[in-house]
């Protein structure tokens, strides 16, 4: 699956074969947000329009769009990895939200 990004939304890409077209979905939100395209010009400007036309109905009719992520992730992990991690964080000169912060966009970067 592939994503693109506009706005600070992100959308999952999938390919249907039967149609012959590109299908997108808005990620990270309750709302249901879709677009399609034949080629990937028109879908990323039916990504666009879509994504545009969210916010224009959510501001007319007075309930906000949503946010995909707010930027604050909880995680519970055991003790040992904490203590690992606190370690390897304080040994770099880091907090261990700085730490886990590059890890973790290291490893998005798929």
């Amino acid at each position: 699956m592939n994503m693109m990004k506009y706005k600070g939304y992100a959308a999952n890409i999938e390919y249907n074969e039967e149609d012959r077209i590109f299908v997108g979905h808005l990620a990270g939100i309750k709302d249901i947000v879709g677009f399609h395209g034949t080629t990937v010009d028109t879908l990323e400007k039916a990504f666009h329009e879509s994504v545009e036309n969210y916010l224009a109905i959510s501001e007319e009719t007075g309930r906000p769009a949503q946010k995909p992520y707010s930027g604050k992730l909880m995680l519970r992990v055991g003790a040992d990895i904490h203590a690992a991690v606190a370690t390897i964080a304080q040994g770099q000169g880091k907090s261990i939200n700085q730490w886990a912060s590059e890890v973790l966009n290291k490893a998005a970067r798929l």
